[in-house]
């Protein structure tokens, strides 16, 4: 189970406040209720893979997105319109140790995320 824990106070009105609720709820142990802050056609890439639509974002919520224990910094945040760039540091017990992740945020006009891509 995926401890996502705030490590450092981050500045949650760099970023719209679909992004701040996609990290709380991230940081919870109920995986499923992040679901919620997506578009239903939105799209999520992680580690070289692409989860189209709610059913497959569900199943990397409560799969590879759950798969380690780890805490995060804030390092960074920024937004124009309604695309946003966060960079957290995760440290935890997955391969490595330690990385650094650009989470990289478009958002639909109603205030749901279109799109997430987190990379190295």
């Amino acid at each position: 189970m995926n401890e996502f824990a705030h490590a450092a106070a981050h500045p949650s009105n760099a970023v719209a406040p679909v992004i701040t609720r996609y990290f709380d709820l991230m940081a919870g142990t109920d995986k499923a209720a992040v679901i919620d802050v997506f578009a239903p056609d939105a799209v999520v890439a992680d580690d070289g893979r692409r989860y189209r639509g709610r059913a497959e974002i569900l199943g990397w919520l409560t799969g590879a997105a759950s798969e380690f224990t780890f805490t995060t910094t804030r390092v960074s945040a920024e937004q124009t319109g309604e695309t946003a760039l966060v960079v957290n540091v995760l440290e935890g017990d997955f391969p490595g140790g330690r990385v650094e992740l650009r989470y990289a945020f478009e958002l639909t006009p109603d205030g749901l995320i279109r799109a997430l891509s987190i990379t190295v």
